[in-house]
Parts: C-alpha cells; sequence; structure tokens
C-alpha cells in the first residue's frame, strides 16, 4: 500500500458537454446519518477532495451543509474551488415540487448554488422527468444550479428525457464496477456526450476479491491496495468515481490513485470481470420515497 500523500492537485478535471469541469475524485455520503456525516466531509475536505457529491434521499443534506459552513465553504473562493452534488427526491419530482423542494436543499446545504443538481431515479412507472427538468432548467438559468444531471437512466430514459426537453444530461451517474460494467449504457452515453459517474465503484466492496485473487496479485505488483487499483480502472477509463469511506485514512488512500498506472494486460484482467449481476438496484423498479 501507497504511503504518499495525495496532492489535490494530481486529480484531473472531466469537461462535461456543458463546458463545465468536475474533479475525477469525489466523496460519496451515502448511509451516513445526518450527524455522522459532518466529520466525514469534514476530514474530506482536510484531505483535498474537492467534490461532494449527496442526494436529498441520503437525509444528511443538512450534516454536509454544516461541515461546509464550518470548513469555510460555502462562500467565496473556497466556495468557487468545490464541486457540490445533490440530487432531487423521486417523490418530490414534478415542476412545482421541485422548486420547492430546491429551496429546502440549497438551505440545509448552506449554500446559494448548486454545482450539479440530479434526477435521483427515472421512475418509469411515475414518469415526471420532462416536466422536473424545466425547473431543472430555470435553476440553471437563475444561477443557482450549474450542470444538470441524472442518476440511474438507461438508455431508453435518456431518449425520453430527450424527447420531452430537447437536452441530454451532462452527466448519467450509475452503478459502476468491475463486475457490472454497463457497456451498452457507456457507449450510449458517449456516443450523446453523456458522461459517466461511477457509484458502488467496487461494488460496495465486493470486487475487492474478484477474479480468483486478480485483483489482489495486481495490487501487490504496484504496492498499492485492491481498492486502488479498482479505483485507477475507473480513472484510466475516464469516469468520475465516488468512492464512499468514513475513515480519514481511507479517504486519503482513494486520492492517491496517480503515482502508478495499470498495464494494459492489467487493465484488460479486470475489463474481463465483467458480470451479470448489479449489486444495487433496478432502475426501471427502484424509487427513493
Amino acid at each position: 500500500m501507497t504511503n504518499r500523500h495525495p496532492n489535490p492537485n494530481e486529480v484531473p478535471d472531466i469537461t462535461l458537454s456543458d463546458g463545465n469541469a468536475i474533479p475525477q475524485i469525489g466523496l460519496g455520503v451515502l448511509r451516513i446519518d445526518d450527524e455522522g456525516v459532518t466529520p466525514v466531509v469534514e476530514s474530506a475536505l482536510a484531505a483535498g477532495y474537492r467534490h461532494i457529491d449527496g442526494a436529498a434521499g441520503y437525509n444528511n443534506e443538512a450534516g454536509v451543509g454544516r461541515a461546509l459552513a464550518a470548513a469555510g465553504y460555502t462562500t467565496g473562493e473556497q466556495r468557487q474551488s468545490l464541486w457540490v452534488t445533490t440530487k432531487l427526491r423521486d417523490s418530490e419530482q414534478g415542476y412545482d415540487s421541485a422548486r420547492k423542494a430546491f429551496d429546502r436543499q440549497l438551505g440545509l446545504l448552506q449554500l446559494e448554488y448548486v454545482d450539479m443538481y440530479m434526477l435521483h431515479w427515472p421512475t418509469p412507472f411515475d414518469w415526471r422527468s420532462g416536466e422536473t427538468w424545466k425547473a431543472f432548467d430555470e435553476f440553471r438559468a437563475e444561477g443557482r444550479v450549474k450542470t444538470l444531471g441524472v442518476c440511474n437512466f438507461l438508455p431508453e430514459h435518456l431518449e425520453r428525457l430527450h424527447r420531452e426537453t430537447g437536452e441530454y444530461p451532462a452527466v448519467n451517474q450509475i452503478e459502476l464496477h468491475p463486475t457490472w460494467q454497463q457497456r451498452e449504457v457507456v457507449a450510449y452515453c458517449k456516443e450523446h456526450g453523456i458522461a459517466i459517474e461511477a457509484y458502488s465503484p467496487m461494488a460496495r466492496g465486493a470486487d475487492l476479491n474478484a477474479g480468483n485473487g486478480d485483483i489482489e496479485r495486481i495490487a501487490a505488483a504496484h504496492g498499492v491496495s485492491p481498492a486502488q487499483v479498482i479505483l485507477r480502472w475507473h480513472i484510466e477509463n475516464g469516469t468520475i468515481i465516488i468512492p464512499k469511506s468514513v475513515h480519514a485514512e481511507r479517504q486519503q488512500e482513494n486520492l492517491d490513485l496517480f503515482g502508478f498506472e495499470l498495464t494494459a494486460d492489467e487493465h484488460a484482467a479486470i475489463d474481463a470481470l465483467d458480470g451479470p449481476t448489479r449489486a444495487g438496484h433496478d432502475p426501471m423498479t427502484f424509487t427513493y420515497a
């Protein structure tokens, strides 16, 4: 395992279709309670993270806001140096409800704007993405959102959104890791200029042991951890990643991906781990209430 201290300036930006630049590595805050998330975000900021990925559905936006305020990232130059994403709760989709929800979310986060606002799930069984997008477009025009994105959208959902709004999102955040690579979704997004952002980039840890020890052997060859190998694979694929960790040491490790490169054979070995089983939820059926 490497002991280098990560330099936040090493984390590259991904330029999106709308011209905005998002740091390729962010901190995910799913499944951390509102009280517990504050020190987690504070330690990530201290480690050099400049990208925080949250959501109304995580029920911890107030805790994220407290961390941003305590660390001085709610205004001024420090705010400008930070990328903050949040997501609309699925039960609040719709034009009027989205406008009310967004005002509440900005208040909880103690921010005047967020860098990206996202539809959290496509909810095809109760589709309201088109009308919700009208509110999103207004937030962008008002300067309260820079980039509009979606999560968990399949090509058919992206097509429908484009048909109704004339626009593709700049980012599609999906479950993506070595054993669930969603190649058809990724190919569609690349064809339409939509950046891919991976949540559960290590399948909640399950992929650390994937491939009959392949990941561990690659890690040993480079003197890094299995987690760093998987995250490096994502980086080399041009994917935006939001690994979650509540531990400061692990947060630093997840940033420290730029002192080694996978060989072509190593990268291909990880590519070959693709499989048929997702770790999370099916976008055709799931919703954050």
